[in-house]
């Protein structure tokens, strides 16, 4: 059975897919689409025998796709994934789902209605020592985590504009978020606070926060909290958290994971591209017809999405979040 997969996007996040892509058997590439027909045919020509459009639409019209990878910025979701559910084409989308939750939620009633192979881009879920933390955490009482993304800002104007992306909360520490949620089970309550301290002195059109905090308190009690910033500068970054329980210190950061006891030391170093992974799951959930292989579909990572729309709600309105409201 071969699958051919369609790509919404040209940037650097479908160029990553797609590389995976054409290594796995039974898998083609064979259309894309663009901002323009000039960038859809330059993706495509990397690729034999791909198609490169400008319009979506057009695009599913001409082509009999058996799944679909949505790497767009976050403004630029919720039609096509309405269109998809529509269309009964299995998607995967790259996080965050949104800018808010106003055009997830529609997404969500859709595949309510009519259920879908769905996958969502939150790779870190892969990794095999989120895997083996995962189950470690059975044996262990959690108290507190901390978790950070710290960074730099990204090259791109969207990313700049708070109503484009989001904020950095929304559109990079949600993995964080994401992780914590996948690893602890769901929260009550959140508090964020955010300010601008130097990227918008340095460029005008800067409307997104440059340091940020949120703390969760979960269903379960565990505190944690998750701190932002991108005002370090370019190849200096920090990102990970800290879980302090009955019996460790748990530190995980994208390459490793460490477990200290007082007594001993124990270090797990990830082997495996977690993007293959994911990329796998999702061409074996288009085989099978169901979501049994992938580990963030649409709908959970939606109350991923919740928890960042809500912290951005606590920021606009100083003051605590319930999520049971």
């Amino acid at each position: 059975m071969t699958i051919k997969i369609g790509m919404v996007g040209t940037g650097g996040f479908s160029q990553k897919h797609a590389d995976i892509l054409m290594k796995m058997d039974q898998v083609r590439l064979v259309a894309v689409c663009g901002t323009s027909e000039e960038k859809a045919k330059r993706f495509a020509e990397q690729y034999d025998g791909m198609r490169g459009y400008s319009d979506f639409h057009a695009m599913l019209d001409a082509e009999k796709l058996d799944g679909v990878y949505l790497c767009v910025p976050p403004m630029a979701h919720g039609e096509m994934e309405l269109t998809l559910v529509k269309h009964r084409i299995p998607f995967f989308v790259e996080k965050p789902l949104g800018v808010t939750t106003a055009a997830p939620e529609k997404v969500v009633e859709a595949l309510e209605k009519a259920p879908l192979v769905t996958a969502v881009g939150y790779h870190f879920r892969y990794l095999e020592s989120i895997q083996y933390l995962k189950r470690l955490l059975k044996d262990h009482t959690v108290g507190l985590v901390t978790g950070r993304w710290m960074g730099s800002m990204p090259e791109v104007s969207w990313w700049r504009n708070q109503a484009l992306s989001g904020g950095q909360l929304n559109e990079q520490a949600t993995h964080i978020v994401d992780l914590l949620r996948y690893l602890l089970g769901e929260s009550e309550e959140v508090h964020a606070y955010e300010a601008q301290r130097v990227m918008n002195k340095r460029k005008e059109d800067v409307t997104v926060a440059d340091v940020g905090t949120l703390s969760i308190r979960f269903k379960s009690g565990v505190i944690a909290n998750i701190t932002n910033t991108c005002i370090l500068p370019e190849g200096l970054d920090e990102i990970g958290f800290t879980m302090y329980t009955d019996s460790a210190v748990i530190e995980w950061t994208p390459e490793s994971l460490t477990i200290k006891t007082g007594k001993t030391e124990k270090v797990m170093v990830d082997t495996q591209d977690p993007y293959y992974q994911e990329d796998e799951a999702f061409i074996q959930s288009i085989k099978s017809g169901s979501n049994e292989h992938i580990l963030s579909t649409y709908q959970n990572a939606y109350n991923t999405q919740l928890m960042t729309d809500a912290a951005r709600v606590s920021v606009e309105k100083h003051s605590p979040i319930n999520l049971n409201d």
